[in-house]
């Protein structure tokens, strides 16, 4: 971790996100518009994560392109592969830039595949990463700079970009989801939208309350506890991460115990099973991609080593388990692959010689087990 990430005591800070523009029909400047907008996106990248599981639940594959950086980020920071006029041309001509991610074919795997002999610098088009073919970039960093020629921070994803201008509209991820999620889109999705609101009205204010207690303690606390650069610090920082993942299972424990007592299988149970409320939320989409990443990536990675959630979690673990299998959205935008070997080579500091553990096994366990 370069220091850049700490400050003088060792603990990690998050960057504020610069760009925070929204979309809407009032806005002077970035209206809704079909094939408008971009996102840019890392697998590996819970934050980024996030959008592609909003944008796909919210049927706007055919609304809003994708572009995934290489898995691998170096000193640059996030780049693109290239590709030649025939590659480009293929990828339009079956709408890979539609798809749930952008063609990257591993997210139909249920399991990371061993990678030891992958180098970093792989270019392998639609497995590593995709390419930008709207500026042509070769790094995320070439998107800030036409944004913003003195851009000074750290290049992250995702983002959202503005064809037509040319120019970044929002880095920030929760208000991204919020963005795509305000139904400003519905309208060019077709057939594809299924009228799914993640933020209802009447549901709103637990969600912001939910939210906020996992972001920090959840979404951004297995980053405090990896990054932690003195054992205090760390020592600190994975109880908290423990003591939180225990108050997200107790809350799914009780919504179970309810919501078994109403009905006799277990399908009718697991379609009402979710954080807050008896429907799919926001609430549920911030916190699994965190989740999700727990056991293959942050009980080793980032030390975050007192329990696992499939051996300690249950109610938890089965959450997961049933968007994962029962929802394409949360299965067909989670690779194991980028996130298993974004962590594990670039992150030279935690992980110096680059190897990346095989297990656990596997990534993901069935709904039934």
């Amino acid at each position: 971790m370069s220091k850049q990430w700490a400050s003088s005591d060792g603990s990690f800070k998050r960057q504020v996100s610069k760009f925070q523009e929204i979309i809407s029909a009032d806005h002077p400047i970035f209206k809704p518009a079909k094939g408008r907008y971009w996102l840019y996106v890392s697998l590996a990248c819970p934050w980024a994560h996030r959008t592609l599981i909003t944008r796909a639940l919210k049927g706007l594959t055919s609304v809003i392109g994708v572009s995934v950086v290489h898995w691998h980020l170096d000193t640059k920071g996030w780049r693109f592969l290239p590709a030649d006029e025939g590659s480009l041309e293929k990828a339009k001509r079956e709408n890979l830039y539609k798809s749930k991610v952008g063609g990257i074919r591993s997210t139909l795997s249920d399991k990371s595949s061993p990678e030891g002999d992958i180098p970093n610098d792989s270019a392998r088009l639609f497995v590593d990463g995709t390419f930008d073919p709207n500026e042509r970039a070769q790094r995320l960093s070439d998107l800030y700079y036409k944004a913003d020629p003195e851009y000074n921070a750290r290049f992250t994803v995702p983002v959202l970009w503005d064809t037509k201008l040319k120019t970044i509209v929002s880095n920030e991820s929760a208000q991204i989801i919020r963005v795509l999620n305000s139904g400003v889109f519905d309208k060019f999705a077709g057939d594809e939208t299924i009228g799914l609101d993640l933020v209802p009205s009447e549901l709103e204010s637990q969600i912001d309350e939910f939210n906020s207690w996992v972001y920090d303690n959840i979404n951004n606390g297995v980053y405090k506890t990896g990054f932690a650069e003195n054992a205090e610090i760390y020592e600190k920082e994975v109880v908290n991460v423990f003591q939180h993942l225990d108050k997200v299972e107790a809350i799914l424990k009780q919504r179970y115990e309810v919501l078994k007592s109403r009905y006799q299988s277990l399908d009718e149970v697991l379609s009402r099973y979710f954080t807050v409320g008896e429907q799919l939320t926001e609430a549920d989409v911030r916190l699994y991609t965190t989740i999700v990443r727990f056991d293959p990536v942050y009980v080793q990675h980032f030390k975050c080593n007192l329990n696992s959630i499939r051996d300690g979690y249950p109610f938890i673990h089965l959450w997961l388990r049933n968007l994962y299998w029962n929802y394409d959205a949360f299965r067909y935008t989670t690779d194991f692959d980028h996130i298993k070997l974004h962590y594990t080579r670039s992150h030279s500091r935690i992980n110096p010689l680059g190897i990346t553990p095989l297990g656990p096994s596997p990534d993901i366990r069935s709904l039934r087990d």
